[in-house]
């Protein structure tokens, strides 16, 4: 996945996480030792495992045993111990194009099914034919069945195939298992388009699965049978829309709310509340300005924009929770729901960028509706990085591209998986060594851990 400042994307923000470009610059760790900084001196960052070829996300499926994808090669790579197997565990006919790729998974756990049957690896890519690399059949999200000992994935199942033109970009592919154990949530960005009515494009073209959070039961089908929009045979798998890219999500352990990041056009990347049929308002609004043909940021929106499709009222659409006012390529996003690096960080939000390898620190308040921002930040609005760090949001820095956070589900530490180059847009400022999307680029798994 990779986040977007022109046309670019994560980590669960590239497609990584999702660059905003179709380049990034070599921005390489700014620790002296080679590995980031963690602004806590009670807490470090240690490497876990690294040579993984532009890996985009990443889910851990037992004690220490990890699946990451590699965005450009198609391949699943297993990891345990912090070791790699010599062997792909599948691999996939991807297209690379860009923002295309290896994109997102979820894995679920061994209770949420039946006893007698296998967990399920979802894989959300971007499909080729098998015979002809060239030709793009799709974003496709599949469901397999983990076998053997965790060894083996089989049995592909394809649960939604979505749109994939006319850009290369704005893929999405952050995926996450609901709270309810029984649900799939995908992001997925608009894919180019500047005309779909989920885009808030009034007459805009058929809805067909774009620019938004798609909801569906492990089989693809409509949870509980009834759409939050509507009962279109596309449009009832809507959760939210309006999106332009997303590269992270993660529901509230607490409240078992959804929130989600958005790339912006150079401009207002967002942190949302993402309630049932949220509308985050592309592309009329970005962050709280208007949007017009060009992309570029106007004037400030109002707070209930009257120019919005809300198919009948059932859409709502609500400001940000946080706006960068620079673009970042903001990517993963994920709630800490462990005390392992201490009661003040239990349950607070952590989010990455691309751009910048910063990994940001969001405390909440008590309703756990609204982040708790200080000083300048009051305004929602991180206007230049001096107003971050003033207001201690930076957690840690020098991670190179972010694309995907995760909780260890043993041992509760913090894990980022980032790319060793950042993505900034070079493709704009024409900086030196920038790297094709499709490139080889080496990333790396940290974990956060008390320095002791």
């Amino acid at each position: 996945m990779v986040p977007c400042s022109k046309l670019l994307l994560f980590f669960k923000l590239i497609p990584v996480a999702l660059l905003i470009t179709n380049i990034i610059s070599s921005t390489s760790f700014n620790a002296a030792n080679g590995e980031p900084i963690i602004n806590d001196p009670n807490l470090k960052a240690e490497i876990v495992a690294t040579g993984l070829d532009f890996p985009t996300t990443m889910a851990f499926y037992g004690t220490d045993d990890a699946l990451v994808l590699e965005k450009n090669t198609g391949n699943v790579i297993r990891i345990q111990n912090g070791s790699e197997f010599n062997s792909p565990l599948l691999s996939l006919n991807v297209a690379n194009q860009s923002e295309r790729g290896l994109l997102g998974i979820a894995v679920t756990e061994k209770q949420q099914i039946n006893a007698s049957e296998p967990r399920y690896v979802f894989l959300y890519f971007t499909e080729t034919d098998v015979k002809n690399a060239s030709e793009v059949l799709g974003n496709r999200l599949y469901r397999y069945e983990l076998i053997d000992n965790n060894s083996k994935m089989v049995n592909p199942k394809l649960i939604l195939s979505l749109p994939y033109l006319p850009g290369h970009s704005h893929n999405g592919g952050a995926l996450k298992i609901g709270p309810d154990k029984k649900s799939l949530y995908l992001a997925i960005g608009d894919v180019n388009t500047r005309h779909s009515l989920t885009q808030n494009v009034i007459g805009g073209q058929v809805i067909d699965g774009r620019g938004g959070i798609l909801r569906v039961t492990f089989d693809g089908e409509v949870v509980g049978g009834k759409g939050i929009l509507g009962n279109n045979q596309s449009l009832s798998r809507y959760y939210a829309y309006g999106i332009r890219n997303s590269f992270g999500m993660d529901f509230d352990p607490i409240t078992g709310k959804l929130w989600d990041t958005e790339n912006g056009p150079g401009f207002g990347d967002e942190i949302n509340l993402v309630e049932p049929g949220f509308n985050s308002g592309w592309k009329k609004v970005q962050g709280i300005w208007t949007v017009n043909e060009d992309e570029l940021r106007g004037v400030l929106a109002s707070k209930k924009p009257n120019n919005l499709i809300d198919f009948d009222g059932k859409g709502k659409y609500s400001t940000p929770e946080f706006i960068w006012n620079r673009s970042v390529g903001v990517t993963a996003l994920k709630f800490l729901d462990s005390d392992k690096l201490g009661k003040k960080y239990q349950n607070d939000l952590f989010a990455g960028d691309f751009h910048k390898g910063n990994l940001y620190h969001f405390d909440l308040n008590m309703k756990r509706t609204k982040l708790l921002l200080h000083d300048s930040l009051q305004d929602k609005i991180a206007n230049n990085p001096k107003e971050l760090q003033k207001a201690d949001i930076i957690f840690g820095e020098g991670f190179g591209g972010i694309t995907d956070i995760e909780v260890g589900p043993t041992d509760g530490y913090l894990y980022v998986l980032s790319i060793n180059q950042g993505g900034g847009d070079c493709q704009k400022v024409h900086k030196p060594n920038c790297i094709q999307y499709n490139s080889t680029i080496t990333g790396t798994i940290f974990r956060i851990v008390p320095a002791r």
